[in-house]
């Protein structure tokens, strides 16, 4: 399961779906949004994509963890909108058989996500200013 929402994104549920009985292994990565960026105090953060190619993108990378660890399965969301301090931007939700290749699939699904999909965030600062921030 990998998509895009705009609701709230629960982390126990991603746990759940890729669950399964081979599997001793289980990770979830949960990226939040957090209220400082290097020096740059931010109040909230917005999320957009062009939804239909970063669908895509993620299940390209869905093909590729799946093709380089033997997973029991993965789940990954990302949402978009106006998110508050402490929201789940993101997570990611990978099985496998033993806990070494979960943490690696993982790690690998993330940087893939944040490298490769068309997913853009503006920072809000306290005194109404924003900016888009682009990924380096």
């Amino acid at each position: 399961m990998v998509g895009l929402t705009k609701k709230p994104i629960n982390p126990t549920e991603l746990l759940k779906l890729v669950q399964r009985p081979n599997c001793g292994g289980t990770v979830l990565f949960v990226g939040t949004v957090r209220d400082l960026t290097g020096d740059q105090v931010t109040v909230a953060l917005e999320y957009e994509a062009y939804s239909s190619m970063a669908e895509s993108m993620m299940a390209e990378i869905e093909k590729d963890v799946r093709t380089k660890w033997n997973i029991g399965d993965i789940a990954m969301v990302h949402r978009l909108g106006r998110l508050e301090i402490s929201d789940v931007a993101v997570a990611i939700a990978i099985s496998t058989p033993h806990r070494a290749d979960a943490f690696a699939a993982c790690q690998y699904a993330i940087d893939q996500v944040k490298k490769l999909v068309p997913i853009w965030k503006r920072e809000h600062a306290p005194d109404g200013k924003s900016e888009w921030v682009h990924p380096t």
